[in-house]
């Protein structure tokens, strides 16, 4: 699998983002969408709700719950289906087409610690 690496980016620009571990909580069916969940993912100080498109990328996308992951923590919310997106799920696959896999620390490490 071969694919062209983005354009260059300060590391200025790289610390704007904010990437936290946290650890998803809940799962919850969207029933309006054919694709999306909403996870409530707990980042030891604050806890979100952040919509995810997994329903046709796992046969159960409540295997997750109880799993910690990365996710951006500062893009501008965003409402989808009735639903506040708070985050995204940075997740491994998505963009080179296959299917799709949580970004994990290597062991547990507190809810909140930031990436990078």
């Amino acid at each position: 699998m071969s694919s062209s690496v983005k354009p260059n980016i300060s590391l200025d620009t790289l610390e704007q983002v904010d990437i936290r571990v946290g650890t998803v909580i809940e799962v919850e069916d969207i029933k309006k969408s054919d694709k999306m969940v909403k996870l409530v993912v707990d980042f030891g100080d604050f806890t979100r709700s952040i919509l995810v498109g997994m329903k046709k990328e796992r046969e159960d996308p409540t295997e997750i719950k109880g799993k910690q992951a990365l996710f951006v923590v500062n893009l501008d919310t965003k409402k989808m289906f009735g639903e506040i997106s708070e985050g995204m799920l940075f997740d491994i696959g998505y963009s080179d087409g296959i299917i799709p896999v949580l970004a994990q620390p290597e062991k547990p490490v507190p809810n909140g610690t930031r990436a990078g």
